[in-house]
């Protein structure tokens, strides 16, 4: 079984959360989150286990994650939802764990 920790500090709200993904086989996953955000938490007690194949390839938007986070989720930019199918993504052995960052500088 694998199992990855996803940490998000999504920048200026301060709310951070943690992903933890189980999964045993390509199929599905398990996911269970901590956050600071309540947003996130109702996400969390919605998302018990994710269909791997159905929304780590769904178009931008339509995977069960952005559904719930279209739902409880009151920020358009939040990054906790990305992150979340990253982490089934890992863990479902679809891609290897790799950081993503985005850096942002503002031009005066």
């Amino acid at each position: 079984m694998a199992v990855v920790e996803v940490n998000v500090d999504p920048g200026i709200c301060g709310l951070k959360s943690q992903i933890i993904v189980e999964a045993s086989d390509m199929m599905s996953a398990k996911v269970s989150i901590e956050s600071d955000c309540p947003d996130i938490v109702k996400i969390g007690e919605n998302i018990k286990e994710i269909d791997s194949m159905k929304d780590v390839f769904a178009k931008l938007g339509d995977s069960t994650v952005y559904q719930l986070g279209r739902e409880y989720c009151k920020h358009g930019t939040c990054p906790v939802p990305g992150a979340i199918l990253k982490g089934v993504e890992v863990a479902c052995g679809l891609a290897l764990p790799k950081d993503v960052h985005v850096e942002i500088l503002k031009q005066e």
